[in-house]
């Protein structure tokens, strides 16, 4: 080689290293123009990111960027507008949650219009009337998210009530909970339940005082006669409910959602619709552990199958704290209705069942997630926990406590120990903070309920949920709650509870990544990673915190394509 070509050589070489772009690495998209939020500790903001085949390339200053840019790069102008890492859900039921997209609206204010009863009666029948092709073909109807607690009447309807609007269709209407419900004369008629009929294993069958069924079923008993309704729309009303549901998530700017307590046929409504085209987010199935070992441990993987894959085990121990199902350590403060004496709630699951689904998660290294609400269920699971650990080891299945609404300061010492990662659920503060401190724990625990501060103050990771569809999948009343607490009357409940606004977006986006095994690919704008990305109409960490929940989600993009826009 002459000395010209050496040089030649030479000057290529340095240029590379200087950080001349090679063909490969030219961009397809690079995202600028506005704030861009990276959750990234080392590097907190960015001026732009380049993404190649739907993976972030580099983040950084414009003019570093800008370096990736080829003929065929396309721009995305932010137009002011704020980028962060799209959400990773920490909890919910995105299948449960089509069913309400698709479901009569019975929420309350600010999310639905039903005040009282009579509102309610009204709000099942021109949903059936408008929906009058989806109710001939499913032979039923159903409403979602009504709330005693919200009522005028503070009661929960009736079967004679949901008579009112059939006697010959099957009409169930769902709690905001999830974990309760009404069915009228057919629906009970349809589900084999009569005066005769014994309360299920974790459920309670509710009577009159002739003791005829008086329509509401709680926990099991409920569960029961929900999945006997749903079994009659087939595979294809579950793949329409899955459909629906991703639909959902990601109008709220999550592209990781979650099908807790799932189940096969759910996942195989998610693959069958992932195939089809319908499932633009991934989704994380986490089956009921007590129902489906074989199904979890041959599905159970860290790699999806398109956008779908099953991650591990998920149990439930007890129900509903706003409900009076959670189980309690001690009586409940006021709980409205007919409750005895010292009536603490009750667990879904005997201790054995838990024991043994904890020690089959261990055994198999497969990551369990436990629903505990209640001070007397986290009692159980952590009881179990450290038998499990004790037994085989501490072994790197990073645990989950699901929601810990109701929880003792020692107990938050012990799910640290015992390396449990807490998701917790402070969306409660706004819609049932007033009824807590008045009705199931009182004004001094109220303050403390979902305690992400004391979590905080021993520097543990934690994630917050919306548990959809308890709540709409909506990521501002997430963040807004976590930040503020504030009830619907507007009392802040547990302001030492309260965190910054940092730090609820990482209870967003990173930490519920490293819940899921998926802090490599997920949770932050960093090199290497996934390109998902929500745009939000302002920048979180510069607005008045109690505008959070005025916060709009204009986009959702997954992997470089966007898969949600506002106003289309």
């Amino acid at each position: 080689m002459n000395i010209c070509a050496h040089l030649t050589v030479l000057l290529a070489s340095g240029l590379m290293m200087a950080g001349t772009v090679v063909a490969q690495d030219v961009a397809d998209t690079i995202y600028s123009g506005g704030p861009i939020l990276t959750m990234n500790d080392a590097q907190p903001t960015a001026e732009a990111v380049a993404v190649k085949d739907g993976r972030i390339i580099a983040v950084g200053g414009l003019a570093e960027v800008e370096a990736y840019r080829g003929e065929a790069t396309d721009d995305f102008d932010l137009n002011g507008r704020t980028m962060l890492p799209g959400f990773v859900d920490s909890h919910s039921h995105v299948v449960m949650g089509g069913l309400q997209a698709l479901s009569a609206n019975l929420l309350a204010p600010p999310d639905g219009e039903v005040t009282d009863i009579a509102s309610l009666i009204s709000a099942l029948s021109a949903w059936a009337e408008k929906n009058a092709e989806w109710v001939d073909q499913a032979k039923m109807i159903v409403g979602f998210g009504y709330d005693n607690s919200q009522l005028a009447e503070l009661r929960h309807p009736t079967r004679e009530d949901l008579d009112k609007v059939s006697k010959d269709l099957p009409v169930l209407i769902i709690h905001q909970s999830g974990h309760l419900g009404v069915a009228n004369s057919k629906a009970l008629e349809l589900a084999g339940i009569t005066a005769s009929t014994k309360d299920p294993a974790g459920g309670i069958i509710r009577r009159d005082q002739n003791g005829e069924p008086n329509g509401v079923l709680e926990e099991y008993a409920f569960f029961d006669v929900l999945g006997k309704l749903l079994a009659r729309l087939g595979p294809e009303g579950l793949e329409a409910f899955a459909a629906a549901g991703a639909e959902l998530w990601a109008r709220y700017g999550y592209t990781t959602a979650q099908d807790g307590r799932s189940s096969a046929g759910a996942v195989d409504a998610l693959k069958a619709a992932d195939a089809a085209g319908k499932i633009k987010v991934d989704v994380i199935a986490y089956p009921d552990v007590l129902e489906a070992k074989d199904f979890i441990e041959a599905n159970v993987s860290r790699d999806y199958d398109g956008h779908v894959r099953v991650a591990g085990c998920k149990l439930t121990i007890d129900g509903s704290p706003q409900g009076f199902t959670a189980l309690r350590d001690r009586p409940y403060y006021d709980p409205v209705g007919d409750y005895p004496p010292g009536y603490a709630g009750y667990a879904s699951i005997s201790m054995e069942q838990l024991q043994d689904a904890v020690d089959w998660c261990y055994e198999h290294g497969i990551q369990i997630m436990v629903h505990a609400n209640g001070e007397g269920a986290s009692d159980m699971l952590i009881a179990a926990l450290k038998a499990a650990q004790d037994k085989y080891g501490r072994k790197d299945i990073r645990p989950v406590l699901i929601h810990g609404q109701f929880l003792r300061e020692d107990q938050v010492d012990s799910y640290k120990a015992l390396g449990v990662f807490p998701s917790l659920f402070p969306m409660h503060t706004f819609y049932w903070g007033d009824w807590h401190r008045e009705h199931t724990v009182g004004p001094v625990n109220a303050d403390n309920i979902s305690p992400t501060g004391w979590v905080r103050e021993r520097d543990m990771m934690f994630g917050t949920h919306h548990d959809a569809p308890v709540a709409l999948p909506d990521s501002m009343r997430v963040l807004s709650a976590t930040v503020t607490r504030r009830t619907r009357s507007g009392d802040i409940l547990g302001p030492s509870q309260r965190v910054d606004v940092p730090t609820a977006l990482k209870a967003m986006t990173i930490w519920p990544a490293w819940q899921q095994f998926e802090e490599d690919d997920k949770g932050t704008i960093e090199v290497g990673k996934l390109a998902d990305f929500v745009i939000l109409s302002d920048d979180p960490t510069a607005v008045d915190p109690e505008t959070l929940v005025d916060l709009k989600v204009l986009t959702t993009i997954k992997e470089d394509e966007v898969i949600y826009e506002a106003g289309k």
